[in-house]
């Protein structure tokens, strides 16, 4: 129930069927759509076509990757132009984000605000049979593993879930403690490979990868666990499909042991 991925702003400057012969090349299962570029919300008729290319060429729309950011006072776009854009996409998830500020930052009742909101809109998603999946990112209430899990928790919500990528400026025995955190709660991943803000082939990364997919790997595959890639070095093809293989060689070496 492994399946890996490609996020579609990886090549935000590129068409939607240059991206899904991107991601066929690479044998990949299924791409992130974004909604920035390649699927705005409420562009109903673009969800359809990006819909039909994407299952024309054999793939999955693995995710809805939208800005949404729970909480906020305004929004681009309305949860609910964003979850109908999703189902006629035909995603089985949404990706938002948890809030506008860190969680050193807010107040009490910020939180509280962008907890509420989150519950909301679970609850819309779930009407629909689509998942809510929070982003893992600095500048959010999941900035750090700890803030993450005590959200989850507040949440207290069966519809959410979170996301994992490797937080920038932390050690690798730190990341690997992050994963150990809130592993219970951890769905889908964002894979790439930096040294602080340079972004990296990601075979020099095998290693710390190997190791993040050890703890990683749900134990119950019974669930889809996305692992899609993101911010490949110099925004290169040839390097996206190398990166591609790579990710896919170490799944199997994980899936071994």
């Amino acid at each position: 129930m492994i399946k890996t991925g490609m996020c579609s702003v990886t090549f935000r400057e590129e068409s939607v069927d240059q991206v899904i012969k991107w991601t066929k090349e690479a044998d990949l299962n299924g791409i992130e759509w974004g909604a920035d570029v390649h699927v705005i919300p409420g562009d109903l008729e673009q969800a359809i076509d990006v819909a039909l290319k994407t299952q024309k060429a054999g793939l999955e729309v693995l995710s809805y990757g939208s800005y949404y950011r729970a909480g906020a006072t305004q929004h681009d776009y309305p949860f609910t132009s964003i979850l109908q854009t999703a189902k006629k996409l035909g995603a089985p998830s949404i990706r938002i984000w948890a809030g506008e500020a860190g969680s050193d930052e807010v107040m009490k009742s910020e939180r509280k605000q962008v907890v509420e909101d989150i519950q909301a809109v679970a609850t819309l998603a779930s009407e629909v049979g689509i998942e809510v999946h929070l982003e893992y990112h600095g500048g959010t209430l999941t900035d750090t593993s700890e803030s993450a899990r005590e959200l989850i928790e507040e949440i207290n919500h069966s519809n959410v879930s979170l996301y994992w990528q490797p937080a920038v400026g932390l050690t690798l025995e730190e990341r690997i403690a992050t994963i150990q955190d809130v592993k219970p709660f951890i769905r889908h991943v964002h894979a790439f490979h930096w040294l602080e803000y340079e972004r990296l082939a990601l075979a020099e990364g095998v290693d710390a990868w190997q190791l993040y997919l050890d703890q990683l790997l749900l134990e119950n595959q019974r669930i889809d666990q996305h692992f899609l890639l993101e911010f490949v070095k110099d925004e290169d093809p040839t390097q996206f499909k190398k990166d591609a293989q790579v990710l896919i060689n170490l799944i199997k070496e994980s899936k071994k042991k």
